[in-house]
């Protein structure tokens, strides 16, 4: 404490260019946002974009010396915009969590572990054959050729929880079977992919692997069934406390749980995006929506958008002049998208959904956002990545994640709306209780949903 309070607080030019990040940031995610919308897209392409264009990659080779005003290299002072972001991405996925339905795992749990599974062991495998095929001059020079395939193989199989969640708002398909599925095998790909990361980074360390994941999973068992027992209670209670029209206590406590979970699951060596997912799915799932929307409102008006916009600042796209660079971001991005698509879909076919269904999970399943982009830093960090190759698995990232909605969208419009779909989208319609404030059209509820075009 002594420490603590002989620390002088933030102020000065850190603040200065925390707050002028975080405002630019969030009114060119807007702008751009607006604008995807008029054109047809999704808000998320546009707030990607907006990183894109304030990065290294626009900005910073038109007018060098503002983008290092605006965006320095200082590792403290870029570490307060990654904890904002950290913050919001938290949130944006717990949200996600309080609206995934456990009954479809009930009744199409089987189907969503195959999809899971396929959509993993097939980039996987195809990400390790890649890395060994990567020319030696990209890799880095602390880095072994098998840690660096397997490393590669970890970030392909990946899938992005949060550009998930923030796609199946901004498309209204939370409720859908679909969406539903796409969540469930999300959870199950990004649960794996993190321990397997833990693995790639104890052999890079030169430590034993195998004791670290095995210690892991454990916690995460105990940590996940402990979650189940006091999270229903708490959360009906909350329901039931106050006066629905002001629901500070659900949300202010909500919040904390979701904070508290995520640094639960990041002090075990997972990463915190998992904790808030589980205080999600069992805690805030059981607080009626209308209590949350507000908590709703602020994630997606301002968290989510800046949390996307910080995305595109890591890239350079400059890289991409070299021809051996663009040669290689080309092919590891055509491998990427074949094994999450290809997975994904053979396994829904064969499960007996309809090939628009197929092809929906195919393109939700290959967004990875910033899922890889934390994967990628992990990789710079420990000496598995260079500049190089971390542009490249962040292009990666991008691309799909910027190319998924249109498809999902397209795909979906092509599914018949199921009985089961309209009862849990009126459900859940007490999220939308302020759809004004969010940057685009309210969502329709399920019933006024029409029946798809299949032309």
């Amino acid at each position: 404490m002594a420490v603590l309070a002989a620390t002088s607080p933030l102020g000065g030019e850190p603040l200065t260019v925390f707050l002028l990040q975080v405002g630019l940031l969030l009114a060119c995610a807007y702008g751009l946002g607006r604008l995807g919308t008029r054109i047809g897209l999704p808000p998320l392409v546009g707030e990607l974009t907006a990183g894109v264009l304030l990065g290294p990659t626009l900005l910073g080779q038109i007018s060098p010396g503002l983008s290092g005003r605006l965006f320095p290299e200082d590792i403290s002072q870029a570490h307060l915009l990654d904890a904002f972001c950290q913050f919001g991405v938290l949130l944006l996925v717990a949200i996600a969590g309080a609206q995934f339905d456990p009954r479809i795992l009930r009744k199409r749990g089987g189907l969503a572990a195959r999809v899971s599974l396929a959509g993993l062991l097939i980039p996987l495998g195809l990400g390790i054959a890649t890395g060994y095929l990567v020319p030696a001059s990209l890799l880095a020079d602390s880095g072994e050729r098998g840690v660096f395939a397997l490393f590669l193989g970890v970030a392909m199989c990946v899938t992005a929880l949060p550009v998930i969640a923030k796609t199946l708002a901004d498309l209204n398909l939370t409720h859908r079977n679909v969406g539903q599925l796409l969540i469930a095998a999300a959870v199950f790909d990004d649960a794996v992919g993190w321990l397997l990361l833990a693995l790639v980074t104890a052999l890079a360390s030169g430590a034993a692997g195998g004791p670290v994941v095995l210690t892991t999973m454990a916690w995460t068992t105990v940590f996940v069934a402990a979650a189940c027992a006091v999270g229903g209670p708490i959360g009906r209670r909350l329901s039931r406390t106050g006066d629905s029209r002001v629901p500070v206590s659900a949300v202010t406590v909500g919040v904390a749980v979701v904070v508290l979970y995520g640094a639960l699951t990041a002090a075990a060596g997972m990463e915190a995006l998992f904790g808030a997912f589980v205080a999600g799915a069992t805690l805030l799932r059981h607080i009626a929506p209308v209590r949350l929307a507000p908590l709703r409102t602020l994630v997606m008006a301002v968290f989510a958008p800046v949390f996307l916009g910080s995305v595109g600042l890591r890239m350079d796209l400059t890289a991409l002049a070299e021809p051996s660079v663009l040669l290689t971001g080309l092919g590891v991005l055509l491998v990427a998208t074949f094994g999450k698509f290809a997975g994904a879909y053979v396994a829904a076919r064969s499960g007996g959904m309809s090939r628009y269904e197929g092809l929906a999970l195919g393109a939700g399943m290959n967004s990875r956002g910033m899922i890889e982009v934390v994967i990628a830093l992990v990789g710079l960090r420990i000496g598995v990545l260079d500049t190089v190759t971390f542009t490249i698995i962040v292009l990666v990232a991008l691309i799909t994640s910027v190319t998924a909605p249109p498809i999902l969208r397209w795909a979906s419009s092509r599914i018949v709306l199921e009985e089961d779909e309209t009862e849990r989208g009126d459900r859940l319609a007490g999220w939308n209780t302020e759809p004004a404030l969010s940057g685009g059209p309210a969502p329709k509820s399920a019933r006024e949903e029409k029946t798809p075009d299949t032309s």
